[in-house]
């Protein structure tokens, strides 16, 4: 193969492609969330995945868990979750089994935030995912992406 392969070349182009979806999905959703509700995509991420914890087996995640969850290094999502915790969105304990893990849960404030940016998080994604199929080269991948959205859902159902 070499670096002039057709395939080569049109799988470049699918990833070139799929590197724009989500960089434009990304943007809308954070001028959303930034000027409605004042949480970043990845601050919102955060308080999502926290959210979905529970207090049964396994329940609580360790950071790095949530760091793969959010895509993030371990040290950024370290630094991201002392910004929420420093405006009263997230607290951390000590793991009551282990007293080396340290966990952290979502705090009524950013609950209650995380529900009022819920909607609008949902709507730029519909929104961005919309403008995007109109845009003939992006428009296969948005197929794909609620493709798998509606199988997934299926299997959680």
């Amino acid at each position: 193969m070499t670096a002039t392969d057709p395939a080569l070349t049109g799988l470049a182009q699918g990833w070139c492609a799929l590197s724009l979806l989500h960089g434009r999905i990304d943007a809308h959703i954070e001028k959303v969330l930034q000027s409605g509700h004042g949480l970043s995509v990845r601050e919102y991420s955060l308080l999502d995945v926290l959210s979905r914890q529970h207090d049964g087996p396994g329940g609580h995640l360790q950071m790095k868990q949530v760091a793969d969850a959010v895509v993030l290094s371990q040290s950024a999502t370290t630094r991201l979750v002392t910004r929420l915790e420093e405006r009263g969105l997230l607290s951390r304990y000590l793991c009551p089994t282990d007293r080396r893990g340290i966990y952290t849960n979502v705090s009524e404030a950013g609950a209650a935030l995380l529900a009022e940016a819920r909607p609008s998080n949902d709507a730029a994604l519909r929104e961005a995912l919309d403008t995007a199929a109109a845009d003939p080269g992006l428009a296969p991948l948005v197929a794909a992406l609620k493709s798998v959205g509606t199988a997934r859902a299926s299997m959680i159902a």
